[in-house]
């Protein structure tokens, strides 16, 4: 039966979200992620232009996007670096739903590259590069990790080209990242979708056209879409399915936090030496380092690095 309505009976969570869906009777799995809170608190972080802090929204967008469909505690690290003005861009997602990331950058080479009308996208941003997936399981397992070459002009295809070469896998991945006004002034929204074909076989047949159709649909998906905090998931992916039914599982919120802290600061001040740690001391005799990527700065005694 075809349903004629957004399937309602999904976890109440309806921002800051990653989720699975599924098109009723087709061999395409799919996932999609909205980021509001979770997307602001990063990039306002720190004071990047725009195009670079679009190009960290879409990288952790894209980290929740795949980090999601893990069935394992551990965490997924999205990665693209290259000799271009940004020099490394890096998302984490830990499975439990936390989420950080970071750019680095060269200010005066973004400038240059953001002289024309169009945002500048990752090609132009990253140059020549590679694009990394790493999984990490924790201490008792080995990370495994897939390296590719940055193709295409946006990070959606150098996601795409990568899961086509390292998985095999046909994918199509879209990302969006801007600003919205609100009430309380403007914000950074993120948000991305991915369609995934399932391989045929002697059960379910040839896949091709349900892939090609499921493609056609998908490419109809607007930024707007899936950046406007007043449009439901369930909705957003009703407009796109709405003939053949689709509905929403496992939706998982999305959360805005870094792992570092002062005992793990102290923990990697320890591997200097005495003389590299004696001229981080400021004048006031405390040593300070800042995260980079939640730009928190910690205040250390001398003594605290010495005893850790």
């Amino acid at each position: 039966m075809t349903d004629h309505a957004p399937h309602t009976a999904a976890s109440p969570v309806r921002d800051d979200l990653a989720a699975a869906f599924q098109i009723e009777g087709w061999p395409v799995r799919g996932r999609l992620v909205r980021l509001g809170d979770t997307i602001d608190t990063i990039l306002a972080a720190h004071d990047y232009p725009e195009p670079v802090a679009a190009l960290l929204g879409e990288a952790c967008a894209l980290a929740a996007l795949v980090g999601s469909s893990l069935k394992f505690e551990g965490r997924l690290i999205v990665q693209a670096q290259g000799d271009g003005p940004v020099r490394y861009v890096v998302a984490d997602y830990d499975t439990d739903g936390r989420m950080r990331g970071y750019c680095r950058f060269d200010a005066d080479e973004v400038a240059a590259a953001s002289q024309g009308f169009v945002r500048p996208g990752a090609r132009a941003l990253l140059g020549q590069g590679v694009f990394v997936m790493t999984l990490d399981r924790g201490p008792d397992f080995e990370r495994t990790q897939g390296i590719t070459p940055i193709e295409g002009e946006s990070l959606s295809l150098a996601a795409e080209h990568y899961f086509q070469q390292s998985e095999q896998i046909p994918t199509k991945v879209r990302l969006a990242v801007g600003e919205v006004s609100t009430e309380a002034g403007r914000s950074w929204r993120a948000g991305g979708a991915l369609i995934q074909l399932i391989a045929g076989d002697e059960a379910r047949g040839s896949t091709e056209e349900a892939w090609d159709r499921s493609r056609a649909l998908f490419h109809t998906l607007a930024d707007d879409e899936l950046l406007d905090p007043t449009i439901t998931p369930e909705t957003l992916l009703f407009r796109l399915f709405h003939e053949d039914g689709v509905r929403l599982e496992d939706a998982r919120a999305l959360v805005a936090e870094c792992r570092c802290s002062k005992d793990r600061i102290a923990s990697v001040l320890t591997s200097f030496t005495p003389e590299e740690r004696a001229d981080m001391v400021e004048p006031d005799g405390k040593i300070r380092v800042t995260c980079e990527y939640c730009a928190t700065v910690y205040e250390l005694e001398p003594e605290e690095v010495v005893a850790g």
